[in-house]
């Protein structure tokens, strides 16, 4: 796609991100001379977007699932060509005044002829704009219409009924095709492939009329050759059998059922449709055996093979008690013939509807009466292009440019006036509001692609619990903590259309939310760990505890007995020294670092606490503040099945504007009086004595710096005088 430079776009930094404005005509008209690098996307899915259907089933001209640079460049330039000013569909006016198509161009004189035929149509021919609700009104109509243009009739109350019978058939026997309307039709294609099949249908059908009439059997001749191809594989596997027991002997008894068989059978009581019974052969066998067509018969084949002795074998035969493999072939050449023309059937099924029915078609003129109402419905193609045209350029004069600005530009996603066309609504879970929601397909693949964003990712199963719908979400948690964001939290999720949805929070992607949480998560590591490690301490005791108490018991008390002993003051001594001697070297370190602390002077101290305080906390402040400056919300769009040429970076201000956490109203009032909690004296000594050792401290520090100053001035002062004094050179 070239690119002009003599053209001098408008580009504007929003978010750290340059964005094209696309306010002028002349940058719509100039789009196309965009490099799409410049391009915030190059495509995205169709069925995540929370935009208008019918404007999105439009845009998509190859239908396949997906709007491209193209499609959106093809849309602008078909607008322009129809608007006076383009410039006005940055306004996204619901409304297409009629007065605002063009009529210097062929484009626009077609279009508003069709917008004044559908404002006459529904009665509003003074109407002075074009509404999508009467879009849809006039489109309605024309898809209930007879002549819609859309090449398929269906039946139709103003057809003759030998038509609306006609179109019947062929929906039948071709399946049909819907049309505008959704109703299945039949097309010119369809009606005349289905009156072949007719034919097809009539000749083959005279065919085998012609044969039955030379063939013995005459009108049973089909019922005949049914009866053999349903007897051929069990009378085969007779003879087949009977030649081999003439080939040998000992094979006998092998090919006919064993006793164990009948045993099984004389077990229950049988029935001719008995599944076992009808799996032996027909007759018994013996070598080169004919099959006897009166006695001595499988039970679950006698009447089928005495219908074909009455059907077939007779008539073509003559009469005999057994059939003989030469006659049986006999048959099946007789039949051969007959076979093949069956074989030969139209798969196309017209023969279904009946001999009758197909030579009221091939006889009548209902297929040419058919044919010229699809040649009127053609005539009505032009003027329903027409209405389609109008129906687009007010589909495109509403929400052309709101898909601008969230494809070639993301303005309106940071502007934050309303929501873009990717976010599908709200999720409110653990005190917060989380405006940045989108819709996924597969949660754990879509997690691991979107890993990069360096966003917390809460993703979320929802069910509306009226309809049973489902749907997942990923949602981006950027303010508060995720200390009780664990899968399993319910929530609800609104979506953009009002309704709400059961959510559960089912995977979490742990990343950073906050500076502030930062700062405490060093302090919140640690005392999980420590509580987790006390738990399981304690658990892990109070098991010893409780598993050895009950074996113990009453050895203990035996002992207690046996071993009583006077208390020896001098095997505790022992004990006594070493409890001291802890207890000095804690007093020790204690004093240690006491006399460290007031070695310092009253402005070190808090020079103390902020180098604690960073040195636990600067790390993960440090590394929390790295990633939240590379937030970025295209590894997320990516994941979605968008194709983004930016990484759209997410801000910290940006990012504090994404989720709302609960706050009270700025003229509430709040009483701290609170029944249900006890005020505790602890805290208010605990705080008091706290002041009172950091004002000791301070004191403390500032007294022994004064001492130390003071010994240090007398310590020079004595110096100085007990340092013997120069002696001073003789007068001459």
């Amino acid at each position: 796609m070239p690119t002009h430079a003599a053209f001098n776009w408008t580009f504007h930094r929003i978010g750290g991100l340059d964005q094209v404005t696309l306010r002028t005509p002349e940058e719509l008209l100039h789009l196309d001379e965009l490099d799409p690098k410049l391009w915030v996307a190059l495509s995205c899915p169709i069925n995540k977007l929370q935009f208008d259907a019918r404007t999105l089933e439009r845009l998509d001209t190859d239908k396949d699932g997906r709007i491209r640079v193209q499609e959106v460049l093809d849309a602008v330039r078909w607008t322009s060509a129809r608007l006076e000013n383009p410039a006005l569909l940055a306004e996204s006016r619901p409304e297409l005044p009629l007065a605002d198509i063009r009529q210097d161009t062929e484009e626009g004189r077609h279009t508003l002829a069709a917008a004044k035929r559908m404002l006459d149509q529904l009665g509003k021919a003074d109407a002075p704009s074009l509404t999508p609700e009467d879009v849809a009104a006039a489109t309605e109509a024309a898809a209930q219409d007879a002549f819609n243009g859309d090449g398929v009739m269906v039946p139709h109350p103003s057809f003759d009924p030998d038509v609306n019978r006609f179109i019947e058939d062929v929906v039948t026997v071709t399946g049909g095709t819907a049309d505008a309307g959704g109703k299945q039709g039949a097309t010119l294609e369809q009606g005349q492939a289905f009156m072949q099949d007719v034919r097809d249908n009539k000749t083959w059908s005279d065919e085998l009329a012609a044969f039955a009439r030379t063939f013995p059997l005459g009108d049973a001749t089909d019922a005949g050759f049914r009866l053999v191809q349903d007897l051929r594989n069990k009378v085969d596997d007779y003879f087949t059998r009977c030649r081999l027991a003439g080939f040998d002997a000992r094979a006998v008894f092998a090919l006919n059922a064993p006793e164990t068989v009948f045993a099984q059978l004389a077990d229950h009581d049988l029935n001719a449709d008995d599944a076992a019974l009808r799996d032996l052969p027909l007759a018994h066998i013996e070598a080169d055996q004919p099959l006897p067509l009166g006695q001595g018969l499988n039970p679950a084949w006698i009447e089928r093979v005495h219908a074909l002795r009455d059907t077939v074998i007779v008539p073509l035969l003559g009469e005999r008690e057994a059939l003989r493999f030469d006659d049986w072939q006999t048959v099946l050449a007789r039949f051969a013939p007959y076979a093949d023309i069956v074989a030969r059937e139209p798969a196309a099924g017209a023969g279904r509807l009946g001999a009758e029915r197909l030579d009221e078609l091939l006889s009548g003129d209902v297929p040419s009466r058919f044919e010229a109402l699809v040649r009127r419905d053609a005539e009505a193609t032009e003027a329903v292009k027409a209405t389609e045209d109008a129906e687009r350029l007010v589909l495109y004069n509403s929400h052309l440019h709101r898909l601008l600005m969230n494809f070639v530009s993301f303005c309106d996603f940071y502007a934050l006036s309303r929501p873009t066309t990717f976010q599908i609504g709200t999720l409110f879970i653990d005190g917060r509001s989380c405006n940045l929601c989108l819709r996924v397909d597969d949660i754990n693949s879509h997690a691991a692609q979107a890993q990069p964003s360096h966003l917390c990712l809460a993703y979320c199963e929802c069910v509306r619990n009226n309809t049973g719908q489902k749907m997942n979400i990923v949602a981006a948690i950027t303010a508060g903590d995720a200390n009780l964001l664990f899968p399993g939290r319910h929530g609800v999720f609104v979506d953009t259309q009002g309704d709400s949805w059961e959510a559960t929070l089912v995977k979490l992607v742990d990343n950073p939310i906050s500076i502030r949480t930062a700062v405490f998560a060093p302090y919140k590591r640690v005392g999980r760990m420590i509580t987790d490690q006390l738990e399981k301490l304690a658990a892990s005791k109070d098991a010893t505890l409780m598993s050895d108490a009950s074996k113990s018991i009453e050895k203990l008390s035996t002992d207690v007995k046996k071993d009583e002993k006077p208390f020896d003051i001098g095997r505790s001594m022992g004990i006594f020294a070493a409890i001291g001697l802890a207890l000095g070297a804690l007093g020790t370190a204690l004093a240690s670092i006491a006399a460290a602390l007031f070695s310092l002077t009253w402005w070190q101290f808090p020079l103390l606490f902020v180098g604690i305080f960073l040195c636990i906390s600067g790390p993960s402040m440090f590394l929390a503040w790295l990633k939240l400056r590379r937030r970025t919300l295209g590894p997320v769009l990516d994941a979605s099945g968008w194709a983004v040429n930016s990484q759209i970076p997410i801000n910290f201000l940006l990012g504090s504007c994404l989720t709302d956490a609960a706050v009270l109203p700025p003229n509430a009032s709040r009483s701290y009086n609170d029944p249900f909690r006890k005020r505790s004296r602890w805290a208010v000594w605990g705080t008091a004595l706290l002041a009172v050792c950091l004002a000791a401290l301070l004191a403390g520090g500032g007294y022994w710096g004064w001492k130390e100053y003071q010994k240090r001035h007398v310590e020079e002062a004595a110096h100085a005088v007990a340092a013997p004094q120069p002696e001073k050179p003789a007068a001459p």
